[in-house]
């Protein structure tokens, strides 16, 4: 579904990733994972478009997507929640589901499946999305991401911060959206959750590869994970 190929991206002059390379499959969770700085959210940021590439190709669903501008990514069915969620604080709940939903033109019926995934939400359909708790606004930022109807969501930190219920909702969300074929390529740092979605993970290092392992290898080798994502 997704494949970057040598990918070499950065800000202005400062090179950041470099000949980044691997795909994520439809129905798939595949982590990206590596310390602070490593590169993974200049990763999602370039796929999205709001970086440019220095070298390098990004496919989705066989089309070079590399070089397009950050408003057409989305119209291709990619969903993005960036760390730090990026609501529009001052509208409501149901302006906020709205906006996710005319970026890609999809139908109205959109906004309901996203509701179906977080239900918490349809009850603060008309409350501002800044007077939310931290776990709502997270919810929010992802449902409003589905209302894309994505085939491929990107999704960086949704746990960081929440408490443990809010935790479990998100990934039962993961599960669910991976059960319906949507590929997922999910950036985080939580040990647990990792080993709890991964169908397989990259790991990054200084914008390099160091390769990509499988559930199963994840499973047999959960002191590699603490070695390359430890402080």
């Amino acid at each position: 579904m997704l494949r970057l190929e040598a990918v070499d991206a950065g800000y202005g002059p400062v090179r950041v990733l470099r000949s980044v390379s691997f795909d994520v499959a439809a129905g798939e969770v595949h982590c990206l994972l590596g310390r602070n700085g490593a590169g993974k959210t200049t990763a999602l940021r370039a796929i999205m478009g709001l970086l440019p590439l220095a070298s390098g190709r990004i496919r989705f669903g066989g089309a070079e997507i590399g070089r397009l501008p950050p408003h057409r990514v989305p119209r291709l069915g990619i969903g993005y929640v960036p760390q730090g969620r990026r609501l529009f604080a001052e509208l409501t709940v149901a302006q906020n589901l709205e906006i996710g939903r005319m970026a890609r033109g999809a139908p109205a019926r959109a906004v309901a499946a996203a509701l179906d995934l977080f239900p918490r939400l349809a009850d603060r359909l008309g409350q501002r999305a800044g007077t939310l708790s931290g776990g709502e606004q997270q919810m929010l930022a992802m449902a409003r991401a589905l209302c894309l109807e994505p085939r491929l969501l990107l999704l960086d930190e949704p746990t960081e911060g929440l408490q443990p219920s809010m935790i479990r909702a998100i990934r039962d969300a993961v599960a669910e959206l991976k059960a319906r074929g949507v590929g997922v390529l999910l950036v985080e740092q939580r040990i647990d959750a990792v080993l709890a979605l991964a169908d397989r993970a990259t790991f990054l290092e200084n914008g390099r590869c160091l390769g990509t392992l499988t559930a199963a290898e994840l499973q047999a080798a959960p002191d590699l994970l603490r070695q390359r994502l430890g402080v």
